[in-house]
């Protein structure tokens, strides 16, 4: 896994890499806008995650996952530090931490 200093340079090195989608939480599942479809816990991997802390702010704080589908779609997830997992399901919460469990 690679370090990065800034978020945008993660984001740029990763679409270099194939991740080139982008991906919304919903409640039960990620969102992909530009291809109109959503992908479930069970039909997707996170296999990477990056932490980002804000220097002046915690608001500034974010997660970068970059997640693989079954069906091959590769893209790229940002959250603000769980900032939306009080509205996510279960099955979610727990695929969105397995990597940070490891």
């Amino acid at each position: 896994m690679r370090n990065y200093d800034t978020l945008s340079e993660a984001i740029n090195d990763l679409i270099s890499l194939g991740y080139t989608k982008d991906f919304n939480l919903n409640e039960d599942c990620i969102k992909c806008a530009s291809l109109s479809i959503e992908i479930h816990p069970e039909d997707f991997e996170v296999d990477q995650f990056y932490r980002f802390e804000g220097m002046s702010s915690t608001d500034d704080n974010s997660i970068l996952y970059a997640i693989s589908s079954k069906n091959g779609v590769k893209g790229l997830l940002v959250d603000a530090y769980g900032m939306y997992s009080e509205s996510l399901n279960e099955k979610m919460i727990q695929k969105l931490n397995q990597k940070h469990q490891k």
